[in-house]
């Protein structure tokens, strides 16, 4: 197994048991970025330098007896919309090209603060609105599995980064299924939390009632470490939530045995392909033979969710977008006037996908239009969580449910298909919707593209999550060489 194989449990160890050090470590990574992100595409900014220093700084605490943290001298990446005070924040956007943040975001700090290592910022969609991180303004990032299949979206860069062996493990965010469907495409554990269980300062804004940030790992354990180690209140964002931070760690190691599981139809009558009804089927399978009860369930106004969903982020993404104008925020095209100035600078600024949902969160938001569009996703928002509440009350743990209804799709497929494109976030919005956790555990090989599960939990019920996730949690999913991939398809390599 070579070094940048493993989990952050086993490098953890490794560190701890001298078997190398921080900086050999970092340096592993770094050769293996150099040769395979330009065929992948994962990562818009490698931060070598400041890695290198940082791992260094790691070895001189342990050799001091001052080690920070089990997550001390382990490499990791961040999703580029995520804030580094002295790094480059893209958001993959030409809007901030050169934008360096002059302040961290929060869930940067700790990891920091616990002596993690950052290699790289990763590629993404721009500002986040995508599902296939094919809208980013530095190029479309290649799926570990399959270079001619997507790494799904927002997160893509992060999730390829990850099964690729060019981090530990990373941060990304999630709006509506932006950790959790890229987990399921590039074969990764992806975890996004209760809103509110990470705080969200520093993290350049999508829809800010629906934004959480999420982990991408190689292991359910993995993910409880990281989250454990970055969940908790933050007196920077009134939206954090002081709900005490669980033994996320812990619940990995608990029997599966007692819990109740639903099994949502709703989201089992979606066009699922065989394949990930065969896996629905199989992780019930398990469960049971854990001691779980897994029955069948009703979310009766999921069905409106992803319509919802697209009027209340769009909407919430207009807002947030609207400081990008060439005066406050972003980049600027000099005009005559500051009217020509402003239009000119978005029209160059922002990618297509951008100004489509500006436009449509606009439109909703208008004084003739609000209340059919924007204030009925709302009353349809509140239905959505009042069904989830029932669900919960009746003493389910979690649910049980697809990510998308199949596979990684092909580069390319749906650029021309923006409805189709919208239709795989169909079993994730609701989650975000209704504020609660939930997490993509990779569970299968189909035609050799990996094939995840969705588990659902109750607010703060992360701990349950990951004793759940742990009983679904199969082998690690290995990509074929990416070189010989690359070689073999004609891939053209980013410079």
């Amino acid at each position: 197994m070579s070094i940048t194989d493993k989990t952050v449990t086993e490098l953890s160890r490794g560190l701890k048991d001298k078997d190398f050090s921080s900086r050999e470590l970092t340096e592993a990574y770094l050769r293996r970025i150099r040769e395979i992100n330009p065929i992948l595409n994962a990562y818009i900014t490698v931060t070598e330098e400041q890695a290198l220093e940082a791992a260094a700084a790691s070895d001189e605490r342990r050799a001091r007896g001052q080690v920070k943290s089990k997550l001390d001298g382990v490499p990791i990446a961040l999703k580029d919309n995520i804030c580094t005070e002295g790094v480059l924040t893209t958001c993959a956007s030409k809007m901030l090209y050169n934008f360096t943040p002059p302040y961290s975001a929060t869930c940067w700090i700790k990891l920091a603060e616990a002596g993690a290592v950052l290699l790289a910022k990763a590629n993404m969609d721009e500002f986040a609105m995508g599902s296939t991180s094919e809208t980013s303004a530095y190029g479309i990032t290649r799926n570990p599995f399959s270079l001619d299949h997507v790494p799904g979206g927002s997160s893509g860069g992060s999730a390829a980064a990850v099964a690729a062996d060019l981090a530990a493990f990373a941060l990304a965010t999630d709006s509506g299924g932006s950790t959790r469907q890229p987990a399921h495409f590039c074969g990764t554990v992806g975890i996004k939390p209760t809103y509110g269980r990470i705080s969200r300062y520093g993290i350049v804004p999508l829809a800010s009632s629906m934004d959480q940030a999420g982990v991408l790992a190689k292991s359910v354990a993995d993910a409880a470490l990281v989250l454990e180690t970055i969940a908790g209140a933050d007196t920077l964002d009134a939206t954090s939530a002081s709900v005490k931070v669980g033994a996320y760690v812990a619940a990995c190691e608990k029997p599966a045995q007692g819990l109740k599981v639903g099994l949502p139809k709703e989201f089992l009558a979606c066009g699922l392909m065989p394949q990930t009804l065969k896996a629905i089927e199989r992780a019930a399978g398990i469960l049971r033979q854990a001691g779980a009860e897994v029955e069948e369930v009703s979310l009766p106004h999921t069905k409106y969710a992803l319509s919802a969903y697209y009027v209340l982020s769009s909407a919430e993404a207009s807002s947030n977008l609207a400081r990008y104008d060439g005066v406050s925020f972003g980049l600027r095209v000099e005009r005559d006037n500051v009217y020509d100035m402003i239009s000119a600078s978005r029209t160059a600024g922002f990618g297509e996908e951008a100004k489509i949902r500006v436009l449509l969160g606009t439109y909703a938001t208008l004084v003739g239009q609000i209340e059919d569009y924007y204030n009925r996703a709302l009353r349809v928002r509140t239905l959505i969580k009042h069904d989830f509440d029932r669900v919960f009350a009746a003493k389910y743990d979690c649910l049980l449910t697809p990510v998308t209804s199949g596979t990684a799709f092909k580069l390319g497929e749906l650029q021309d298909d923006p409805i189709a494109m919208y239709l795989t976030d169909s079993c994730t919005v609701s989650v975000n919707l209704a504020g609660l956790p939930a997490i993509a555990v990779p569970f299968a090989l189909q035609d050799d593209l990996p094939v995840g599960l969705q588990l659902i939990g109750q607010p703060f019920g992360e701990e349950t999550l990951f004793t759940a996730a742990r009983a679904l949690e199969q082998p690690r999913l290995i990509p074929p060489d990416i070189v010989e991939q690359a070689r073999r398809k004609g891939v053209v390599c980013h410079d």
